[in-house]
């Protein structure tokens, strides 16, 4: 007696066996259109990242200055009330302030980096790559902005030990991240704006150096809008950092804020920072 004929292969069995022949001829088909950019931007700002695996030391100086800040203005303006802050202890009013100010105080100066990296020869191997610019620009903005988030977390601690009383809403937390790294890559994308313009870490180093203070005390990070003289009221509204101070204490206090306001003028300001650092990136490698 014959045996059964055997069943015949079901089509989608070949297509199968068909697709794994042709990975072994072709290459895969690189990436294109939207998947490009997010790609590329997570691969940047995951390789800024690695460099506080070798070097975490600009983590650790950097927040002595913001605890200073609390430990000694915080605490001696509390004593003294010469600024009102709506019944606030002012330790509590300035603690949202130090977080903003330790952020930009990161990103301001980004763009030495980058100018390193032209020096090095690494920033014109990235250029010849695929990699849009502005994907590597926003890479290294929200590694900026990461790199602030961790100070913010210090500076959460910092306050919490000295008696501020912050929220600690999962949701309003998750809020403030967002705050802190759309500012972040706003003041980063200045900086190596800056960097695109003047092409030297001595320039940079001083133009750095000459906005970082007037962009502090010119915000609402130490003293309310009501106790400013006219002009300087002026220069606060449309200082990104005065928004960005508004948005923290609203969510880490419960202060009254327009945080929609304060969100989409961070927003504006990075995707602007992004668009004209951008732009200069290929200044910086001639």
């Amino acid at each position: 007696m014959s045996e059964a004929p055997a069943a015949p292969q079901a089509a989608s069995a070949d297509r199968a066996r068909e697709q794994r022949t042709n990975l072994l001829v072709q290459p895969p088909r690189p990436r294109a259109g939207w998947r490009l950019l997010p790609a590329r931007v997570v691969a940047m700002c995951a390789v800024e990242l690695q460099k506080l695996r070798h070097d975490r030391t600009e983590l650790y100086t950097r927040a002595v200055q913001p605890a200073l800040w609390l430990l000694i203005f915080g605490q001696t303006f509390t004593r003294i009330k010469a600024i009102p802050t709506e019944g606030i202890p002012y330790v509590d009013y300035l603690a949202p302030g130090i977080i903003a100010q330790s952020a930009m105080f990161i990103a301001i100066f980004y763009g030495i980096q980058i100018i390193w990296e032209r020096d090095a020869g690494i920033l014109n191997k990235l250029l010849v790559t695929p990699t849009p610019r502005s994907a590597l620009i926003t890479g290294k903005a929200f590694a900026a902005g990461v790199k602030s988030l961790i100070q913010a977390v210090v500076v959460i601690v910092i306050a919490a030990l000295l008696g501020v009383a912050l929220t600690w809403n999962p949701l309003k937390l998750l809020a403030v991240a967002g705050i802190v790294i759309l500012g972040s890559a706003f003041f980063s994308c200045l900086s190596m704006t800056i960097a695109g313009i003047v092409l030297s870490r001595d320039r940079l180093m001083g133009i750095g150096q000459a906005i970082t203070m007037p962009l502090f005390f010119g915000s609402n990070a130490l003293y309310p809008l009501s106790v400013m003289p006219d002009w300087l009221r002026t220069v606060s509204k449309v200082n990104p950092l005065s928004y960005q101070v508004d948005a923290l204490r609203g969510l880490l206090l419960g202060t009254p804020a327009h945080l929609a306001l304060d969100f989409a003028v961070l927003f504006v300001a990075a995707a602007l920072g992004i668009a004209a650092a951008s732009r200069l990136l290929g200044r910086l490698a001639r």
